[in-house]
């Protein structure tokens, strides 16, 4: 695979259905696979329409871009690394919306100092890291969630979630090679 295509992702559908997006050149980046967004977006079908989504670590935008795509009404993009942040920008310019917010800041900083509530989040941390398990407890402690919220979770398929929330029950999951996704809701 090139260089090109490694840097390259396919929304795939809602609006911008078949649009290509090169993303920042920043190794640390791994976007969700199209058959795991594709698997997600089913799942969210009856939700995403009007949704206010927060995309933790928003890397590559896929999830945050499929979600505007598809109907969400606003997406808070984060991520630390300002050449992501600044290629964001430039997709939701060149996509013509107004429903892309960005934050160049650690995710965690983000959930100790958010006001706002989400109807979904997307959590797709480095893998084999500790933090899930923080993000966890600052959304929680953060009061971050609206009512009946969908908490999606990306991780290593050999990685073992740290303990959920109390009222957080799994909804549906799966694994896809390396990749174990999980979507949770609140109760």
């Amino acid at each position: 695979m090139s260089r090109a295509t490694q840097n390259c992702l396919r929304i795939i559908a809602g609006q911008w259905r078949g649009r290509k997006l090169d993303f920042a050149k920043v190794d640390a980046i791994r976007p969700t696979p199209d058959r795991v967004r594709e698997t997600l977006f089913n799942w969210l079908a009856p939700v995403i329409r009007h949704s206010h989504c927060l995309d933790l670590f928003a890397g590559s935008g896929a999830l945050g871009f499929e979600a505007l795509s598809r109907g969400a009404a606003s997406v808070l993009m984060c991520d630390s690394n300002k050449l992501i942040i600044n290629k964001l920008k430039q997709h939701a310019s060149l996509l013509q919306t107004d429903a892309a917010n960005f934050l160049q800041q650690d995710a965690l900083e983000v959930l100790r100092h958010n006001k706002l509530k989400f109807d979904v989040i997307f959590l797709d941390p480095p893998f084999n890291t500790e933090l899930l398990g923080e993000c966890f407890s600052l959304i929680i402690s953060g009061n971050c969630l609206k009512e009946e919220a969908l908490i999606y979770v990306e991780a290593s398929s050999r990685q073992t979630l740290p303990p959920l929330p109390a009222n957080w029950t799994l909804y549906r999951n799966k694994k896809a090679g390396d990749v174990a996704y999980y979507l949770f809701k609140t109760n």
